[in-house]
């Protein structure tokens, strides 16, 4: 049985004897993050974020998914992230300047554990920007930038560098970014050029770890090293570091990070195809880390199924998950529909130009065929108004229904929530016509009610009272067709 996630909440994170996931582009997603710390991962990384794309989102908190969103101008979520992992999240950004970095950590500081600014992305993307590995020869712009964030924020502030081709260059650089306050400092052992296939530097990493006195966090061992949890003590052992951050190994099998050994792949597929789901990851995003799972096996009838995917709906029946990927979706659109209404009432409670009644509407009061509707409009179409306008809300909690009239500009609603939304309509229209003191069809108002007594004369047309002539028959008649054609209009153009 899958257990929560169940972590003890700290008020400042600490990187030291830590079992930490790496930030890596694509995979440190959500999904992951979370599916790590349930295996028994301390901290988590994010991908990395560059300051500028940051910059331009907003902070949006997703009551659907019980999330905090960071979401561009085009409506893209950049960043993803939940009370679940709030204290154990760290946010790595990719940044050239400090003002721009401090910038992106105020925007997200209340809502992430620590901030990591990435100094060793060999990548071009990132080099190119003077981000990344770049700054490993820039000292003053790396002095600036962490200076400025550890003035700057109230939470840690960490960076993540490689190491350079001379170890004297090495520690004159880690010496620096020590003094300027930052909380912990990764190290993955091997310099910029150097790819995963090349040796770890571990006695580099050991020669830093001896020079500092803040946590060096040790990176790079996943193919060479770590298989397995107990290989992370041996990683930390090699390199003296405080604490070790997995990053391929983790994205082969998140369930690294578990005491109790290694799970079936099928096993930890499924559960970050749950998260994947519940917290509506990109069906692309989700592909890719499931792709980087399955590895040698991409060519398997399962493999090639998963490439084909072209939703996450497709994506869970190839795991046999339809079941589960209903029921989400099923209530996901339920908590939708509830915080809409939730919305709707909470607006309702704040209209000051509704004009609220508790009344509701009892069929037995009235004649058959008459209804407070029906006066409604009778009475709007003499005095020339535009057609009553009814805005009908269901509640979903007991799916009972409130609605409002629009009536020459101004609102009714009954505060009476009613079992149907044509009861509701008609509670509204009572709301109204009591408000304007107008009649409303009721038995109890007697025969003077100008629709009792047009359906009076009506009857008597029909029945030949007071007609005498051949002609006034011929009128009765023509007289009843319009009623008829009249009430079927009535009927057609009010919503029921």
């Amino acid at each position: 049985m899958k257990q929560d996630i169940v972590k003890q909440s700290v008020s400042k994170l600490c990187f030291r004897n830590k079992a930490i996931l790496a930030p890596m582009v694509r995979v440190g997603t959500l999904p992951m993050r979370l599916l790590a710390l349930e295996y028994g991962a301390d901290t988590v990384y994010c991908e990395e974020m560059v300051d500028i794309k940051m910059l331009q989102c907003r902070r949006v908190i997703n009551d659907v998914l019980e999330t905090v969103d960071f979401v561009a101008p085009d409506e893209r979520v950049v960043f993803r992230t939940c009370k679940k992992e709030k204290d154990f999240v760290v946010f790595q950004m990719g940044t050239a300047d400090a003002e721009r970095a401090l910038a992106v950590a105020k925007l997200i500081e209340n809502d992430v554990a620590a901030i990591d600014v990435n100094m060793g992305c060999p990548k071009e993307y990132s080099t190119k920007g003077g981000m990344g590995a770049a700054l490993l020869t820039n000292p003053d712009k790396v002095e600036s930038i962490l200076s400025t964030l550890v003035k700057g924020i109230s939470k840690p502030v960490t960076c993540k560098i490689r190491i350079l081709p001379s170890l004297e260059d090495t520690i004159s650089l880690v010496k620096l970014i020590e003094r300027t306050g930052v909380s912990a400092v990764a190290v993955h052992g091997r310099v910029k050029e150097e790819r995963p296939q090349h040796p770890v530097h571990c006695d580099v990493m050991k020669a830093i770890s001896e020079a500092l006195s803040i946590p060096v966090i040790a990176n790079g061992g996943s193919h060479d090293y770590i298989k397995e949890f107990s290989d992370l003590e041996t990683f930390k052992q090699l390199t003296g570091a405080a604490s070790v951050m997995v990053a391929r190994a983790a994205m082969w099998n998140p369930s690294i990070f578990r005491k109790g050994g290694l799970l079936p792949l099928e096993e930890v597929m499924k559960e970050y195809i749950k998260y994947a789901i519940k917290y509506d990851n990109y069906y692309s995003n989700t592909k890719y880390c499931l792709c980087q799972m399955l590895r040698e096996q991409l060519e398997s009838p399962r493999g090639k199924k998963l490439h084909a995917a072209q939703s996450s709906q497709e994506i869970c029946e190839i795991f046999e998950l339809e079941d589960f990927y209903k029921e989400t979706a099923e209530m996901l659109q339920a908590r939708k529909a509830a915080l809409k209404v939730q919305t709707q009432e909470e607006d309702q409670a704040e209209d000051t130009d509704v004009i609220k009644m508790a009344v509701r509407f009892v069929k037995r009061e009235y004649p058959p065929q008459i209804t407070p509707k029906m006066c409604l409009l009778e009475w709007s179409r003499k005095q020339y108004l535009p057609q009553p306008e009814y805005d009908t809300i269901q509640r979903p909690l007991d799916r009972f229904f409130c609605s409002t009239v629009t009536v020459d500009g101004k609102k009714y609603r009954s505060t009476v929530w009613e079992k149907s939304k044509k009861l509701a309509e008609q509670a509204a229209a009572i709301a109204c016509l009591r408000t304007l003191q107008l009649p409303e069809g009721r038995l109890s108002e007697g025969e003077n009610n100008p629709i009792h007594k047009r359906k009076r004369d009506e009857k008597e047309a029909i029945n030949g009272t007071g007609v005498t002539e051949d002609t006034d028959l011929e009128c009765a008649h023509k007289k009843q067709q319009i009623i008829q054609k009249t009430s079927e209009l009535d009927s057609s153009a009010v919503p029921q």
